[in-house]
């Protein structure tokens, strides 16, 4: 593999997995699809542009591949395979999820369908093991009826040499519970992580996090911290958070998704959002460039200095932003930077939440 982004020295992760910090997540090239009543996936990429950008990351020293069996239903899966089959095994680091696809069984952590996924799912990458196998979301069931079983399942799997390693969310919540659960009927997300993770201990956590991510609540460690108290390391998603801090969408312009696209159900894309969001941004421009690969650099370095035991996934639809994410990367941020970056985003943050009630219905920050 050759390595022309040596400015970013590879990091060496839970289980001794050694990978590229920026990391190329796979559920754009799902394409369109829908998944418990909803629209879920993506209608931006078209299948060549998504194995040109799998190329291109590959050729340029990514080998972190995250994938799910929901994105696309396996189609995301698929097409990485067409990569997997191409280059030696032990060159790539591959992961996938399970547990938001049901199917005909009776829960998504049924052990026999969860046993049927992981089957189709190395069917599709093309090969006899993932590196993490993560627990896609913490829904286990009324009273967790799935929970153990879900978790000796998963050891299994690493018994049998199918996995490696096991991951889990951070603190999140159910697709449908974010649709249809008012606020303030919601439980504590934090405090359900905790309890899944000292019942799971796993060696991985997907997180979401970028710059316009609040604080831990008071008194709670920040998850990276905990992360490393823990032994685990973490995979960040929604780095740039699906493209709002690049700064690549124009509010005279909002995007226009098609059916099967899940931003259908964001009103951070709408115009109203997109003019906050832009203006937010302009103390960034002007501190560190006006473009938005001078703001891609910064949204990525932010995750990647908040701690050493991680990497960032970041999507992708053409293999120009692939090239471009990845080419980015370079010099740190200051501490000073670090700070003007938190505090530029935490302003922006507020002035999304105080226009929520104005222009949003359901829709989850842009975090």
């Amino acid at each position: 593999m050759s390595d022309t982004t040596s400015a970013q020295p590879y990091r060496t992760l839970t289980g001794g997995l050694t990978v590229h910090p920026v990391g190329i997540g796979c559920w754009a090239i799902g394409g369109p699809d829908s998944n418990l009543g909803l629209p879920m996936g993506w209608s931006t990429g078209d299948d060549d542009a998504s194995m040109r950008g799998l190329e291109a990351a590959y050729s340029l020293g990514a080998n972190l591949f995250d994938t799910a069996d929901v994105y696309g239903h396996g189609h995301s899966e698929r097409l990485i395979g067409r990569l997997v089959e191409t280059v030696p095994r032990d060159s790539m680091v591959l992961s996938s999820k399970v547990g938001y696809f049901t199917g005909t069984a009776a829960h998504a952590y049924e052990p026999r369908h969860m046993r049927h996924q992981l089957e189709t799912t190395l069917v599709n990458l093309r090969t006899d093991h993932l590196d993490i196998y993560f627990l896609h979301n913490a829904e286990f069931g009324e009273d967790d009826r799935y929970l153990q079983g879900a978790i000796e399942t998963m050891r299994a799997f690493q018994d049998e040499g199918l996995i490696k390693t096991i991951g889990m969310r951070g603190p999140h919540r159910f697709a449908t519970e974010r649709v249809h659960v008012p606020k303030e009927q919601r439980k504590d997300k934090h405090a359900r992580f905790r309890y899944l993770f000292d019942r799971v201990r796993p060696g991985y956590l997907a997180v979401r996090f970028n710059a316009l991510t609040p604080h831990p609540p008071a008194g709670q460690k920040d998850i990276f911290a905990f992360a490393a108290e823990h032994g685990a390391s973490i995979l960040v998603n929604k780095p740039l958070s699906q493209g709002l801090l690049t700064g690549k969408y124009a509010p005279a312009r909002p995007p226009t998704f098609a059916e099967g696209d899940h931003r259908l159900r964001k009103a951070w894309f709408t115009a109203a959002a997109l003019e906050i969001i832009d203006e937010g941004l302009n103390p960034l421009r002007k501190r560190f460039g006006p473009s938005n690969a001078d703001l891609i650099r910064i949204a990525l370095h932010y995750c990647l200095q908040h701690a050493d035991n991680a990497a960032v996934l970041v999507g992708f639809t053409t293999p120009e932003q692939v090239i471009q994410n990845l080419k980015v990367v370079g010099d740190p941020l200051s501490p000073e930077d670090i700070a003007f970056v938190r505090e530029t985003a935490g302003r922006l943050q507020q002035r999304l939440d105080a226009a929520g009630d104005v222009f949003l219905d359901e829709k989850d920050a842009p975090r």
